[in-house]
């Protein structure tokens, strides 16, 4: 009886042990994902369309998870700050700084910039050829691979 309780407790902390790295792997594999280069293809909210949005250049966003970058262009200026992903938790609020040129006629310069400060989450579909921005559980911002 106790050889029998001992070992479904070593079976137990092995398969416990198992899932723990599967878990790690996941994480790490989740924000790799990320790495490159995205352009935008839908943003939710403004009631202009996206071409009227972005009628001259698309606005990218770049990931660098080795060095926990991120970087792009909003349609006018550039931006780059740190990047804090915890599984497919994103946060892009802090310490994002942004060039001021000035860009005339550019409405969708400041959406794209407000509506990264709303993202919470992310996914990659498509066989990592579409990432999604989400805001909660709303789908806000999405993105194609470059």
């Amino acid at each position: 009886m106790i050889k029998n309780i001992s070992m479904f407790a070593v079976l137990g902390v092995i398969l416990f042990s198992c899932n723990s790295i599967q878990n790690k792997t996941t994480t790490a594999n989740s924000a790799e994902q990320l790495n490159g280069t995205w352009e935008l293809n839908y943003i939710s909210g403004p009631r202009i369309a996206f071409d009227g949005l972005y009628p001259n250049k698309k606005p990218t966003i770049t990931f660098d998870t080795k060095e926990n970058r991120v970087s792009g262009n909003n349609s006018c200026n550039s931006f780059t700050g740190k990047l804090n992903v915890d599984g497919y938790k994103i946060n892009l609020k802090e310490g994002i700084a942004s060039t001021r040129m000035m860009c005339m006629g550019n409405q969708g310069e400041q959406v794209f910039m407000d509506t990264m400060l709303k993202i919470t989450s992310y996914d990659v579909t498509d066989n990592g050829k579409t990432l999604n921005f989400i805001s909660g559980d709303i789908a806000m911002m999405r993105f194609t691979k470059k």
